[in-house]
């Protein structure tokens, strides 16, 4: 028979509690709420490194330094990292403006001499504020037209009212999202097109060996050999009297995959065929399906080779596009390059030069966009 277990009395009648037991209490206490704050600061650590990596991914680098001094780390280190990721940049795009000023007012052309950053900045304010005032006459075109159908309406509401569509000149801002439009039609018609050849040539050594002298041949063809192909087929099989999208804008597009598919398929090849054999033996054992393997095995192991493929793509696409639109009259950046150079007014060079850099400026996002997109699939972590 189990013997009662001893309770121990105060004075007052109340039960009270060990002394050990009190001390052990005392000790349990801090401990947990150790633990609890240490878990905590794990967590804002883990967040602040995975918020580090974003800033490096996007290209805004330069910002983790300042974050970790506000943290109080060791002022050392994020000073000399702050130099190379913001000062050195800083100080090296000084000294190209300086020497970029003082060489435009030594160089004369035919269209006069060549334009400094003042002037090229004062015509990129300028471009802007003609996008502006057009879109003002745009608002008021539809303005117009709502009051007057209205009016129609109210005398008599079987009226038939018309409903036509702004035709004003498009203005930078208008060609840019063209160009826009056109690259990602270009890109995902040659994405289409080359993933499913690469897998098949990474799967097949025989179907690789087949393709490899076509793709040898073809993927240094200018795009400016392949537009006159691209207009004459155009012409000849794109034939409405409605169309839905203008053939300078399919020639263009179509150009601009013929010349950009090639680094997706020679990467998508290459990943299919790095797949460890292990892994295609297993699936066979298994008696995996062909749609199984493929998307169980094949893809998610190559996908960082062919993100790789597609970020070269998309940079081939938007550097072949501004000839493309050049010869095509798509009304995009390559147009207004063209027409610029044609004008030959007094601030055609400076408008080029506003381009080129806005080229070169939408280049460099495109190209940070599928950089994080490919850092998401490597599975490597932040790089």
């Amino acid at each position: 028979m189990a013997e009662p277990a001893l309770k121990i009395i105060d004075a007052n009648g109340a039960q009270a509690v060990p002394a050990t037991a009190t001390a052990t209490l005392d000790a349990t206490l801090p401990a947990a709420g150790q633990g609890r704050s240490r878990r905590r600061n794990l967590a804002t650590r883990h967040g602040f490194e995975h918020l580090c990596g974003i800033l490096r991914v996007a290209g805004l680098g330069f910002v983790e330094p300042l974050l970790r001094l506000a943290l109080g780390e060791a002022a050392r280190p994020q000073l000399k990292a702050l130099w190379q990721l913001l000062f050195v940049p800083l100080i090296a795009a000084c000294v190209f403006l300086f020497l970029w000023s003082q060489a435009s007012s030594r160089i004369v052309t035919s269209l006069g001499q060549i334009p400094g950053p003042a002037a090229v900045w004062h015509q990129a304010g300028a471009l802007w504020a003609d996008h502006r005032a057009e879109r003002a006459k745009q608002a008021a075109f539809y303005e117009r037209q709502a009051k007057r159908n209205a009016e129609r309406l109210a005398d008599d509401p079987r009226a038939d009212v018309s409903r036509v569509r702004y035709t004003g000149k498009p203005t930078y801002i208008d060609q840019i999202l063209t160009s826009l439009e056109t690259v990602f039609t270009g890109f995902v018609i040659a994405s289409l097109a080359a993933i499913p050849m690469g897998i098949l040539c990474g799967l097949s050594p025989a179907f690789g060996a087949a393709f490899n002298p076509f793709i040898q041949l073809f993927k240094p063809v200018s795009p400016l050999a392949w537009l006159p192909l691209v207009t004459m087929v155009v012409s000849a099989t794109y034939v409405s009297e409605q169309p839905m999208f203008e053939k300078s804008f399919i020639n263009s597009a179509i150009t601009v995959a013929l010349c950009s598919l090639w680094p997706t398929l020679i990467n998508t090849s290459l990943g299919v065929a790095s797949i460890d054999k292990d892994l295609l033996n297993v699936a066979r054992v298994l008696r995996l399906g062909w749609a199984t393997r493929l998307f169980k095995i094949v893809l998610p192991s190559s996908l960082p080779l062919i993100f790789t493929g597609l970020r070269l793509s998309l940079g081939v696409g938007w550097m072949v596009l501004i000839a493309a639109e050049m010869l095509a009259q798509n009304p995009g950046l390559g147009k207004f390059v063209w027409d610029e150079f044609q004008n030959g007014s007094s601030e055609s060079l400076s408008r080029l030069l506003v381009a080129v850099f806005t080229i070169g400026f939408i280049g460099f996002l495109l190209d940070r966009v599928m950089y994080t997109i490919q850092t998401l699939v490597s599975f490597k972590g932040n790089r």
